[in-house]
C-alpha cells in the first residue's frame, strides 16, 4: 500500500487508523440499524466503489456474523471526489435510514460524512464471489441466497391471504439470510460482489435498462429456456436485478429469457422497491438460448366433437390497423394451428384508445380475421358484446372486451340471441343460456373490470354442444413490490378477483348442476396464479379442473408471462369433468411466441394456449 504524502492535494486530513466504532455496529442484524439518527466518530473502511452521489466503505475488521453487512453507503455528492477505491478512511458522520415511498424498505447510509482522514491508498479491493463461501473478506458467509422464502413475516407464503398484516419498518426483525431471500441480500447491502454464471431472466425490466438475474448457485423453478417460473409458495427470491451501471454505460438492450451474459462485478444496494446489484460497468451478452422462438404448436383440429382446438389469447390492447396484426394473426395461424375457437382478450375498440364515445369492434375485430383467412384460407367470424363507455377498464377510451374467434367450417353459436351491454347473463333450464352469448355481471364485482363473456356452441353435425367462458379479471394493478415493505406483500385487485370468482364459479355450477356431463370450457386472463385464493376458490365453486394438471405439464413449464424476476401463468384453461376424462398430456400447449421473443418480435405481453378437447354429446 501507499500513504499520502501530500495533504493539500486531496483538501483532507491524514491520521491514524483508530475505530471507535465499526460498520456492522451500524447496519446491525435487523433491517434497520440499532444507531439509526444517531451521530459517531472514527469509523475506518476501506472504499469499494463510487457512484455519483456518494461512496461506499467496507469494514477492515469483518465479524464473522452472517447477519450483519460489513459495507455501507457513505451519501455525499463531494466527499468521494478526492478518494478512489482501495483508499483506507476514517470518518465521522450520522446514521439515517431512508426511502423513497413508504412501500420501500429503509436503506441504511451514512449521511453528513465529516472530518474525513486518508490512511492509506492502493489497498486490494476484492469482490465477494456469490455462490460461495467466504472467510477471507467478510468473514464466515455462506454467500448463496434462499430460493423459496423472501420474508419470515409471509408466513410460509408470498402470496398469502390476508396481505399486509405487517411491515418489516414496524417489526424489524432479526436477519436469517440462511432461510429468507430477502434477509440474505439485506446482509449483503452495500457490499461489493461479483456474480458469475450469469442467466437473464427475460427482455430489460424498465426504461432504465435494468435486468433480471441470477447467478451460479442454486435456484429453484427452473424451467427448460433457463427462466425461473413462479410455483406454489415459490417466487424465486434468489433473484436480483442489474440496475445501472456506475461508470454510466449502458447495460445491453438485446437480452432475451435465457441469455447468458458475462460476469458483473458490483455493489448490492436496495432501489426503488428492489434489492438490485450496480455495476461498476455494463455486463454484455455471452449466448442466447436456441432456437429462438418455441415450434409451432402439434396440437390440431381434427374437425370433429372428439377433437376441435380451442386457443386462448390476450392481444394486448389490440386496435384496427395497428403493426401487430401480421404477428397476432401469424401466431393464431400458425403456432397455435388455427384453433376451432379462439378466445381473445383486450380487444379495443374501432377508435382505440381515443375517448370518443365509441365502443363497437366490429373493425378491430375485421382486421384480425381478415388476416387469418389470408393466411389459412379459414373463413374466421367473430362474436363479442360491446361494454359501456369507459366501464370496462383499460386504457381510457379503449373499451376493452373479450371476444370469440371462431371457424364457422366447423362451429356455430346454439341458438343466437345476443345480449347488450347492459343484460346480465343467465343459466336457463336445458342448460341454455338466456343470452347467447352474453356476460356475466353482479352488482360492483365487475365494475371497471371487463364481465367474462359465455357462449353455448354447437358443432355443424350437432354431434358436440359446449359452453365456453372467456374470462378477464381484474388486474394485479396496486400491487407493492414483492421486496416490500408491506408483509405478504399487497396482491393489487385480490378482493375484486375473489369477487369475481364466486360469481363466475357459480354460473358455471349452474350449468353442471343441470347436466353434470356438459362440455364446459373457461379460459383467459384471470391475472392470478393456481396456487392463490382466487383460482383455488374458482375451482371450487366451478367444480371445474385446471387444465395444466389434468394434461399434466411440469409446474415450471406452466408460463405465459413474464413479470419482474419471473416467468409465471396468468392464463388459464380449465374444464369440466366430462371433457378432462378425455385429455391427454399431448392435448395442450403454452406457445411461448412472447416470453423468448425479441423486443422487435414481441406481439403481446402474454403467450397464447391451445388445447384439443372432446365436446361430444354424452
Amino acid at each position: 500500500m501507499k500513504f499520502f504524502t501530500s495533504l493539500t492535494a486531496l483538501g483532507l486530513i491524514l491520521a491514524p487508523c483508530a475505530s471507535a466504532i465499526t460498520v456492522a455496529e451500524i447496519t446491525g442484524n435487523k433491517y434497520l440499524s440499532p444507531l439509526s439518527r444517531s451521530a459517531f466518530t472514527n469509523l475506518t473502511g476501506l472504499v469499494i466503489a463510487k457512484g455519483p452521489n456518494g461512496l461506499w466503505i467496507r469494514s477492515t475488521n469483518p465479524d464473522d456474523n452472517e447477519q450483519t453487512s460489513e459495507s455501507v453507503y457513505v451519501f455525499s455528492r463531494t466527499v468521494g471526489a478526492n478518494l478512489d477505491a482501495g483508499d483506507i478512511i476514517t470518518l465521522d458522520g450520522n446514521v439515517t435510514e431512508f426511502r423513497s415511498s413508504n412501500d420501500f424498505l429503509f436503506l441504511t447510509e451514512v449521511t453528513t460524512p465529516r472530518n474525513v482522514q486518508v490512511v492509506s491508498t492502493g489497498n486490494p479491493v476484492e469482490p465477494v464471489v456469490l455462490g460461495a463461501q467466504t472467510s477471507d473478506i467478510l468473514g464466515v458467509k455462506d454467500l448463496s441466497p434462499p430460493t423459496e422464502q423472501y420474508s419470515g413475516l409471509d408466513n410460509g407464503d408470498v402470496f398469502g391471504v390476508p396481505n399486509n398484516v405487517s411491515r418489516i419498518s414496524q417489526v424489524n426483525p432479526q436477519l436469517d439470510p440462511k432461510q429468507y431471500g430477502m434477509d440474505f441480500w439485506e446482509s449483503l447491502s452495500g457490499e461489493l460482489v461479483t456474480i458469475q454464471g450469469v442467466t437473464a431472466l427475460g427482455r430489460q425490466a424498465n426504461r432504465f435498462g435494468d435486468q433480471w438475474v441470477y447467478g451460479d448457485w442454486p435456484v429453484t423453478g427452473q424451467n427448460s429456456r433457463g427462466g425461473l417460473t413462479v410455483t406454489d409458495r415459490d417466487s424465486n427470491p434468489e433473484t436480483i436485478i442489474v440496475g445501472s451501471p456506475l461508470d454510466g454505460t449502458r447495460n445491453p438492450n438485446t437480452t432475451k429469457l435465457g441469455d447468458t451474459l458475462t460476469d458483473i462485478t458490483g455493489i448490492v444496494q436496495y432501489n426503488f422497491g428492489f434489492y438490485s446489484i450496480l455495476p461498476l460497468t455494463a455486463p454484455s451478452v455471452k449466448s442466447s438460448r436456441s432456437p429462438d422462438l418455441p415450434s409451432p404448436a402439434n396440437v390440431k383440429s381434427k374437425g370433429q366433437c372428439n377433437a376441435l382446438s380451442f386457443g386462448d389469447y390476450n392481444i394486448e390492447n389490440f386496435t384496427p390497423g395497428n403493426s401487430r396484426i401480421p404477428l397476432v394473426a401469424d401466431h393464431i395461424a400458425t403456432y397455435l394451428g388455427a384453433p376451432t375457437v379462439v378466445f381473445v382478450q383486450e380487444v379495443q375498440d374501432n377508435s382505440g384508445a381515443t375517448n370518443d364515445g365509441v365502443v363497437d369492434a366490429n373493425l378491430t375485430l375485421s382486421d384480425l380475421t381478415q388476416a387469418l383467412r389470408e393466411r389459412t384460407g379459414i373463413p374466421y367470424d367473430f362474436v363479442d358484446v360491446d361494454p359501456v363507455n369507459n366501464a370496462d377498464g383499460g386504457q381510457p377510451g379503449g373499451n376493452i372486451r373479450n371476444a370469440y374467434l371462431f371457424n364457422p367450417n366447423e362451429v356455430r353459436l346454439y341458438k343466437p340471441n345476443p345480449g347488450s351491454s347492459t343484460d346480465a347473463n343467465a343459466v336457463l333450464p336445458g342448460p341454455s343460456l338466456r343470452f347467447n352469448p352474453g356476460r356475466i355481471d353482479s352488482p360492483g364485482v365487475f365494475t371497471s373490470s371487463r364481465k367474462p363473456l359465455v357462449a353455448q356452441w354447437e358443432t355443424l353435425d350437432g354431434k358436440g354442444n359446449f359452453f365456453t367462458v372467456n374470462v378477464h379479471w381484474t388486474s394485479k394493478g396496486g400491487s407493492t413490490s414483492l421486496q416490500g415493505d408491506p408483509r405478504p406483500p399487497v396482491n393489487g385487485g385480490i378482493q375484486n378477483r375473489n369477487a369475481q370468482a364466486n360469481v363466475t364459479g357459480s354460473f358455471i355450477a349452474q350449468i353442471l348442476a343441470q347436466d353434470n356431463q356438459a362440455a364446459v370450457i373457461a379460459a383467459g386472463d384471470f391475472n392470478e396464479f393456481a396456487s392463490v385464493e382466487p383460482l383455488e376458490r374458482f375451482v371450487q365453486i366451478s367444480g371445474l379442473q385446471d387444465l395444466d394438471v389434468v394434461s399434466g405439464i411440469p409446474e415450471v413449464e406452466r408460463y405465459t408471462y413474464t413479470f419482474g424476476s419471473s416467468q409465471q401463468q396468468l392464463d388459464h384453461m380449465y374444464v369440466s369433468d366430462q371433457v378432462a376424462k378425455f385429455v391427454g398430456r399431448k392435448d395442450y400447449e403454452h406457445v411461448h411466441v412472447n416470453t423468448w421473443a425479441a423486443e422487435e418480435d414481441v406481439a403481446s405481453d402474454h403467450d397464447p394456449t391451445v388445447a384439443s378437447l372432446n365436446v361430444c354429446k354424452r
